[in-house]
């Protein structure tokens, strides 16, 4: 009896525990993995009790989970545009949108026996046979990549050497391995693999790269998820995400 006792006592003590535990999901762009990871670790630690989960792929993609029903409180884009669809849809709660971060497109190639490229003409040398980039319809770094080379002209010419990706993290993956010549992704996913790629060129010609963050209509957690998207303003936040390359929009 005694044990039961003090069992009792010590189920009543965590009651309050329990009660006060959350769980913000926050599906963010692939590439905001490593300073999210970071980022959530540093807020979680200041709200005792909250666990922050992270669900990380192409914004399109994401926006179609959510669209799905996936039990989403925080949605980061790596583009305007999804989430403008995601508020027409009244999926996302416009009045809560914040841009956090920036960043730029580059061209890569493998750090080590690539062909020469210094301008996105030279991607129709014979020698670069394979480009990775995003899909334009879900990947907004894809959609970025066809802004800048249809402003160059080269779209429709190099088409023929393009390697679809599903994020660009992938795109990173495919010229590191040399599986593509060349591939275009963020300056952020660039600074992650040093010895294995270079930066060949800063792309233009396309709109500026902002990210986005805005909490999900649906969502439970309302109050925590706008804690977490006042949080990515703060130093502690921002200091992060400079350290990984990202700029102040």
């Amino acid at each position: 009896m005694r044990f039961v006792h003090s069992l009792a006592v010590a189920l009543l003590a965590a009651l309050p525990l329990l009660a006060s535990a959350q769980q913000l999901t926050v599906s963010a762009a692939a590439s905001l993995t490593d300073a999210f990871n970071e980022i959530g670790a540093k807020f979680a630690a200041v709200h005792p009790g909250v666990t922050v989960r992270f669900n990380f792929a192409a914004s399109g993609v994401l926006l179609q989970q959510i669209r799905q029903g996936a039990p989403v409180d925080v949605f980061a884009s790596a583009d305007q545009e999804t989430v403008a669809r995601g508020i027409d849809a009244q999926l996302l709660d416009a009045g809560t949108k914040q841009d956090f971060a920036a960043n730029s497109v580059v061209l890569i190639i493998p750090a080590e026996g690539a062909p020469l490229v210094k301008t996105l003409a030279d991607l129709s040398n014979p020698a670069v046979k394979r480009i990775a980039l995003g899909k334009a319809a879900t990947v907004p770094v894809g959609r970025y990549t066809r802004q800048a080379l249809e402003s160059a002209g080269q779209w429709g010419a190099l088409q023929p050497k393009f390697v679809q990706a599903e994020s660009v993290r992938q795109v990173l993956d495919y010229v590191a391995r040399g599986e593509a010549e060349a591939g275009f992704v963020y300056r952020t996913d660039a600074m992650l693999a040093p010895g294995k790629v270079r930066i060949a060129l800063t792309v233009e010609g396309h709109e500026p790269v902002t990210y986005p963050v805005i909490t999900v209509s649906a969502s439970r957690e309302q109050s925590l998820a706008r804690d977490f998207i006042a949080y990515l303003s703060t130093p502690t936040a921002q200091n992060v995400l400079a350290r990984y390359g990202f700029v102040k929009s």
